[in-house]
């Protein structure tokens, strides 16, 4: 498919007749042509597409039905649809009644060429150009972020199926490409234990047959890889993804001395960031938070939250589901920074803080407002123990003073279990010992005080933050971080949002942000239409006992 550039063209006369005549006081579709215009263009997405070929639909059109789509959370083929019956999606594609659309397929392919060619960012960065244009969106408005969970568009499978299951896929894959190198090497039996799912498998009943399927498994997936390794002929097989998916399930699921391979007990798996829950989605994860446990994906949205402005999206980040939230900050400043729109004031919650990001926001001069973690020491909850805050600090000497008027007898730069830069100062242990505030102090009978601090920065900005939660202006300030659940509730009930429809981290973050500029319109629209912001529903008993 090539591209031909157009200019685009007004709206054809006989559809801008019968849809007004249709939409007297008009619709979305026709408000967003009318007071947003077409907001793409071809040659928004002119690197996409060859000089030569086939002419392709307009990537404009394309991108805009991409959006509209996941306004009304239609497919594929619901969307090609609606192209070509609806007269408000011709009205907002600017085509003839009589234009026969195109077939769903496109849909799919401009959606590759976008993460192929890295422009899935294009489909809101247009928007956010929009709108800076229309005085919506400025630097150093407040905004605030939130995240929720995202079910991968796969089906949860034991160990035992998915060991399966990558095997069959491998096996799929060279009958496709070698399927006569593939037949003359593997057994007749083969046919009939990996010829369908696994979920069609009738599983033994005992843990000791479970085991030896597995092993049994093992062994001839084991045997698909020497093969495969060993082809000088052929030495791009290795290099297929199947196989590639297949050599890191094995070694993270099975422990093998040639010729001897064993089914790994779970207690001895890598960590759930690093293991494979499917072959379909290898990059899928697994994980919980309190009642919640899923595997897939997390989505983080950040928008304004002024309330003389409409509230818009302004970054999308998708992670793994086991990545943290306070790992994300770092990126979504950067994002906004590079498109002038660093807040003053990044409202978040407490997954998003830590010392770390207090310091590097307040670098970027971002006010990063939320609640950070207490002192989880002993001596802080005990109330009358002393901890950190009872120790006057001098950090130009590196001289730490006890409540006793004890001073350090070293300092020591070193990283905790997580790898963070870390400070432990030792006091002496004549001192402690005889110490008559010892039991307030320490637990150990022998050992003297150890004190663990973070470097100087991040530890002052800590306690300033500890400090400031506990303040009627910090606890005013933050109810603004609750607007944006009722956002994430949005996007759910709109767009479905935790709900993979693709497979891979990039066709889900193109998802998240074909969303988000789904959102973005239907707010731009109700905010020129003057529609006020709406309220947090109260039930009519819940609110007896508010009155």
């Amino acid at each position: 498919m090539s591209l031909k550039r157009r200019p685009v063209g007004e709206i054809p006369a006989d559809t801008a007749e019968v849809a007004h005549a249709v939409f007297p006081k008009g619709n979305l579709y026709l408000q967003i042509r009318d007071e947003l215009g077409t907001l793409y263009t071809d040659e928004d997405f002119a690197d996409l597409f060859p000089a030569v070929g086939q002419p392709a639909e307009a990537p404009w059109r394309l991108a805009l039905v991409t959006v509209m789509q996941f306004i009304e959370n239609l497919t594929d083929r619901q969307a090609a649809a609606a192209v070509r019956s609806r007269i408000d999606w011709k009205y907002a594609l600017g085509l003839a009644l009589k234009d026969p659309g195109f077939h769903f397929s496109v849909l799919s392919d401009f959606r590759a060429r976008l993460i192929e060619g890295s422009a899935e960012q294009t489909l809101l960065d247009k928007l956010l150009v929009e709108f800076k244009a229309r005085g919506w969106l400025t630097a150093r408005q407040r905004q605030r972020t939130d995240a929720t969970h995202v079910m991968a568009a796969i089906r949860t499978l034991t160990r035992i199926e998915m060991v399966g299951e990558t095997l069959r896929q491998a096996l799929n894959h060279l009958a496709t490409v070698v399927p006569e190198w593939l037949r003359s090497r593997v057994p007749g039996e083969w046919y009939d234990r990996y010829g369908n799912p696994f979920d069609e498998y009738r599983m033994p009943k005992t843990e000791a047959a479970l085991i030896e399927l597995a092993e049994q498994i093992g062994r001839d997936g084991r045997q698909v890889l020497v093969q495969v390794e060993s082809e000088t002929d052929l030495p791009w097989l290795s290099e297929l993804p199947a196989l590639i998916t297949l050599r890191c399930v094995w070694q993270q699921q099975y422990d093998w001395q040639e010729p001897v391979i064993h089914w790994r007990h779970k207690d001895d798996l890598p960590p759930s960031a690093e293991t494979i829950c499917t072959p379909y989605d290898p990059q899928a994860r697994y994980s919980y938070k309190r009642d919640v446990n899923w595997t897939g994906y997390k989505v983080h949205l950040t928008e304004t939250c002024e309330a003389d402005a409409p509230h818009l999206i302004t970054h999308v980040e998708t992670t793994e589901a086991t990545q943290p939230d306070n790992a994300v900050v770092a990126p979504i400043h950067a994002d906004l920074a590079q498109h002038h729109l660093l807040p003053d004031e990044h409202v978040v919650d407490t997954a998003y803080v830590s010392s770390a990001n207090l310091v590097s926001s307040q670098q970027d001069q971002v006010d990063l407002l939320g609640p950070v973690n207490p002192d989880t020491s002993w001596q802080a909850l005990a109330g009358e123990g002393f901890d950190s805050t009872n120790f006057v600090i001098d950090w130009d000497t590196q001289t730490v003073r006890c409540p006793s008027g004890q001073t350090n007898a070293g300092w020591l730069d070193h990283h905790d279990r997580h790898g963070n830069p870390v400070i432990q100062v030792r006091f002496p242990r004549q001192a402690c010992r005889d110490c008559p505030l010892r039991p307030r102090c320490t637990t150990s009978p022998k050992n003297p005080r150890i004190l663990t601090l973070r470097p100087q920065a991040h530890y002052l900005a800590l306690q300033q933050a500890r400090q400031r939660q506990t303040t009627e202006s910090f606890k005013t300030a933050y109810r603004t971080r609750a607007g944006i659940e009722g956002t994430i509730s949005q996007a759910v009930h709109v767009s479905d949002l935790r709900y993979a429809r693709y497979r891979g981290l990039p066709k889900t973050h193109l998802q998240h942000l074909a969303t988000a500029a789904a959102l973005n319109l239907t707010r731009s629209i109700a905010w020129l239409q003057e529609k006020p912001f709406a309220k947090t529903r109260i039930s009519r008993f819940a609110a007896l006992a508010a009155a």
